[in-house]
This record gives C-alpha cells, structure tokens and sequence, in this order.
C-alpha cells in the first residue's frame, strides 16, 4: 500500500527542518474529533487519513443544527463542504457565517454550500473529465464537480452530449483526452458510461441520474444498463455525484504519484 501522501508530505517538511514537531503532530492528527453540542461529532482527520475532505450531507438535518457542524467545522478546518441543501438551511448557514466571519459560497445549481476562511484547496495536477448525457443530469454532475475541485483536481465539463445525439460526443471528447478519470453522468436508459468507455483509455466512472420515468424510472433502468456494461466501468448509487467525485479525485490525484 502506498504512503498517505499528505502524511508524507508534512513528514517531509518536517525531516527538512521547515515546521516544528508541535506543528507536525497537529497536522497529522487522523483521529481528531470535535464534538457540537450533543448532536455531532466532527470527523477532522479525514483529509489526513484519506486525502478527502470532510462532506455534511445536510438532507435530514435541522437547520439550527446543520449551520452549528458547518460553521464549527469550518472554523477549526479552515473548509466545509455541504451537499443537498434546502432553502431553508442555505438561510440559516448563511446567517451564522455571517455572524461568525466565515465566506459562504452556495452552488445553487448542485445544492451545495462551501463555507471557507482560508485558502483554496491546493492544486495537485489531476485531471477530472465530466460529462452528462443531458442537462437534466447536470445537477448530479455539479455535485461531482465540487468535490473533485476540493480534492484539489482540475475538472473539465461537457453537458448534454447523449446517446439520443452521438454525434454531440465525438467533439465533446477531443479536449478532454488528458483527463485521468472520466465521471459519465446519465439517466433514463444510462447507456453513455459504456459507450464513452469504449472510446477512451483512462477509467470510467458510471453515475446513473434519477431521470426518467415509468417503467424503472427514477435512475433504477440507468443503474441496472451501467451494471450489466460489456465495457469496462465502475458504478456509483443514483445521484451519487459526492461519492463519483471523491472517486475520480482519488484516481487522478493517484496518477500524479511519482
């Protein structure tokens, strides 16, 4: 298995003398956690321990509560992504960073929050390619997106390029040919994961898209074509755009080890 290259890096600095051990012990804490009153308990180590940030999935949450993690998470980390957010939490975080000094970013399309007060992720050389089968899907892809940038990838798009128009893709395709992972988003049949797969040579992530109806509506048709490709692909759950872009992040940021 290979060294955490984020453990390796603050080794590193370190070794060399350029922080102090104090400085290195509380970057590397892995297991660091935070508790918010008594209905949460934050998972700071987890870029440490597996080069992703830390995600709150808002669906489900309080507002009060949810803007209380955000907030608290980004004070401490310095970032906080939020996914699935509703008009009423968006108005509830917005109002306690505003109190607390934090920058708030919200990315109305893809239903997520970006609390931030430090720097931008760093870049690490990875490539990412996005692309959808129609703009129905591009909500899902969005989210991937987001995720994929905050891993510290550079994210290439092409939307509405499906099956029902091939000829869209082909153009589509030419830019992106250096991307080390494609994340292909799709709904109703969800027959674009296989057919960019086969006219590529990197990895294929297949994202099936709750579009669609009737008969194995809401994405279970697009999931069901994506598992049974005779391409080469992986596959996410429905709407899974967190999970694609965490995914293709880990594969191009791995590309890049020496």
């Amino acid at each position: 298995m290979p060294p955490n290259q984020i453990l390796s890096r603050v080794l590193a600095r370190y070794k060399k003398g350029e922080c102090s051990l104090e400085d290195a012990a509380r970057e590397i804490e892995g297991l660091r956690m935070e508790h918010v009153g008594d209905f949460a308990c934050l998972d700071l180590g987890r870029q440490v321990r597996c080069g992703m940030p830390e995600v709150v999935l808002a669906e489900g949450k309080d507002p009060v509560q949810l803007a209380e993690i955000a907030v608290r998470h980004a004070e401490i980390a310095g970032r906080c992504v939020v996914t699935r957010v509703n008009p009423l939490q968006v108005v509830q975080v917005q109002q306690l960073c505003d109190s607390s000094g934090i920058i708030i970013e919200h990315r109305e399309l893809a239903r997520v929050l970006i609390l931030k007060k430090g720097d931008a992720p760093k870049q690490t050389g990875g490539i990412v390619a996005i692309i959808t089968a129609g703009t129905s899907d591009i909500p899902v892809a969005e989210e991937a997106k987001i995720i994929a940038e905050e891993m510290g990838c550079a994210v290439l798009t092409a939307y509405d390029v499906g099956a029902a128009g091939i000829h869209r893709l082909f153009p589509a395709l030419k830019p992106m040919l250096a991307a080390h992972v494609f994340v292909v988003c799709a709904g109703r049949e969800g027959t674009l994961p296989a057919v960019v797969a086969g006219l590529v040579d990197k990895p294929v992530i297949g994202v099936p898209v709750s579009t669609g109806y009737g008969y194995m509506g809401g994405g279970r048709a697009a999931l069901a074509s994506m598992l049974q490709s005779c391409s080469v692909i992986a596959v996410v759950n429905i709407d899974a755009g967190f999970t694609a872009g965490a995914f293709a992040a880990q594969i191009a940021n791995g590309s890049r080890l020496p």
